[in-house]
């Protein structure tokens, strides 16, 4: 271009430029790119040679593309040049708009720098304007929107080498160059934006086929998991709702997967266990409770919630582990069952009598005995409390303390039957099992305690307690019961317990005498049974011998 006088610009020259700068913003890459500028400002605007240093993240400039000559290509493309060492640079010299010429008058201070640089040789100016071999120009380029150095950020130098006519930029070579790196500026930053678009494309469909890959496995793992896995929706209308579950699930609960997801796990849990379930937290939450399954039997499972995330800021779901706990729930039962029963009639053993007949009573209030000793003091109840708050009933009735909270068991009054319930305890000891074990052995005797409290099982209401003490010793606790009613029912106990029964082949009988105890609260578990056995004693001396067992 600049081999033609400035007024009289070719238009041939403005297309040449005019389609660098197209070349520019089409190029596929960003290297593509910075050497389309470096061929451009030699094929378009005239340069012998020309580098494209561009700032890298660290603020220092590396020789990004080279053009005009391939021996100095080869020796300065790839360099690096500090950022201290451009700036100075950059600074110094002449200012022509935004470029910045440093004629070889002044240039010679910058011969020790580390900037990447290539010198010609060449004659020394014979005019004026000649371009000295020493001389340098230089077209700093700023991101875009911003044009003027003393504002933009920096974001790389065009260099140029002697003009092609031999002499310094006119006006117009100026301005054009000037105008180049300012367009080159947007060809690189859309260049490097496009090459960040395709770097962020690329990670995006790494993670997309991470994603998809986790997906799969996700879903391998949770439709093949051994035991039971299954989704539900979390907040909302439809809090709890099953939406998705696997066949160990299905299997499990013997329903099919469309008919699960018409249910929530509170719809499915036993009712016994609802507390249960709404008490488990769901993020991290454990419970074990019974499942119904389709023909209307419960499974004992224990559940394991995690909290799952459909995206950052998506629904989040209710991820629950099932897992089949049956057996070792049997196993927990067989063995409590074992540890409060007795092994040989399938009875609560004494620890669980003691246990139960313990739950029904209350200890005795600490200022009880205060109260007592005022009241013989004065010989009349010194403290009239409230109706209701328990402290000054008749003999025989049931009291609710205010103050505790629990129903307190009062037993009826001796020598009278007024309609008062309480709790029996009724005192068995056999008459007559330890000449059975002695003349027919162990088994025979075993025989009969099975036998006797088969009967003793069948002769009492349900939710009364039969249990053996020890021995030939059986308990029985009933509760609201009156004096005649608890009688009749020794008697009718007793009567079962007479009747011929089957052992070793042969038929034995043993009679039994019963004490009847009253439990009442501020006794002790173990107060009530020495009552009733002391009851028992008196009963069994109060018969003649030969009538404590029949036949």
């Amino acid at each position: 271009m600049e081999t033609e006088s400035e007024p009289y610009v070719r238009l041939e020259s403005l297309r040449q430029l005019h389609q660098v700068m197209a070349d520019m913003n089409t190029a596929r890459s960003l290297a593509d790119t910075l050497q389309t500028v470096a061929d451009g400002a030699v094929g378009a605007l005239g340069y012998e040679m020309a580098a494209v240093n561009l700032v890298r993240p660290d603020g220092d400039l590396v020789v990004a593309a080279f053009s005009g000559n391939s021996a100095a290509e080869a020796l300065i493309t790839g360099r690096v040049g500090s950022r201290e060492s451009w700036e100075r640079r950059l600074n110094m010299g002449e200012r022509w708009g935004d470029l910045v010429f440093i004629p070889h008058t002044e240039g010679w201070v910058l011969d020790d720098d580390d900037v990447p640089q290539w010198y010609t040789d060449g004659p020394a100016p014979r005019f004026e304007d000649e371009w000295h071999p020493s001389d340098r120009l230089f077209a700093p380029m700023y991101t875009p929107g911003v044009q003027g150095g003393s504002s933009g950020e920096l974001l790389g130098v065009i260099s140029v080498d002697r003009p092609r006519n031999g002499r310094r930029p006119g006006a117009w070579g100026r301005e054009a160059l000037q105008m180049y790196a300012f367009q080159a500026a947007i060809a690189i930053s859309n260049a490097r934006l496009r090459a960040n678009m395709q770097r962020a494309l690329v990670r995006l469909e790494r993670e997309q086929q991470a994603l998809r890959a986790s997906e799969e496995s996700f879903r391998q793992a949770f439709e093949y998991a051994p035991s039971g896995m299954a989704i539900a929706e979390m907040g909302g209308d439809q809090h709890g709702r099953i939406l998705r579950t696997n066949d160990a699930l299905c299997r499990l609960l013997g329903r099919p997967a469309s008919a699960m997801r018409r249910y929530s796990f509170s719809d499915l849990v036993h009712p016994e266990d609802i507390g249960t379930l709404l008490r488990t937290s769901a993020e991290g939450g454990r419970a074990e409770l019974r499942l119904g399954r389709r023909d209307g039997s419960y499974v004992w499972v224990s559940l394991r919630n995690s909290v799952v995330a459909d995206a950052a800021d998506g629904p989040r779901f209710l991820l629950t582990h099932v897992e089949d706990i049956e057996e070792r729930k049997r196993r927990e039962l067989q063995l409590a069952h074992r540890a409060s029963h007795d092994s040989l009639t399938g009875l609560p053993n004494s620890a669980e009598l003691r246990s139960r007949l313990s739950a029904r009573l209350c200890q005795r209030p600490a200022h009880a005995d205060a109260m007592e000793s005022l009241d013989a003091a004065y010989g009349h109840p010194v403290f009239d409390a409230p109706a209701g708050h328990g402290f000054d009933f008749a003999p025989g009735t049931q009291a609710y303390d205010a103050y505790d909270h629990h129903v307190h068991t009062i037993a009826p009054e001796d020598g009278r039957d007024d309609g008062t319930k309480g709790l029996a305890v009724l005192f068995c000891d056999l008459d007559g099992f330890k000449s059975i074990n002695d003349r027919f052995g162990h088994n025979a005797g075993d025989a009969v305690l099975i036998e006797v409290a088969r009967r003793l099982t069948r002769g009492v209401r349900d939710g009364d307690t039969v249990a053996r003490l020890g021995g030939d010793e059986f308990v029985i606790l009933a509760d609201g019961l009156g004096r005649a009613d608890a009688q009749d029912l020794a008697v009718r106990l007793r009567n079962e317990i007479i009747q011929p029964i089957r052992a070793e082949g042969r038929a034995v009988r043993v009679g039994a005498s019963f004490g009847i105890g009253w439990a009442h609260c501020g006794m002790t578990a173990d107060e009530v049974l020495k009552s009733a056995d002391e009851r028992m004693y008196v009963e069994k001396r109060s018969r003649p011998k030969q009538h404590r067992r029949a036949g």
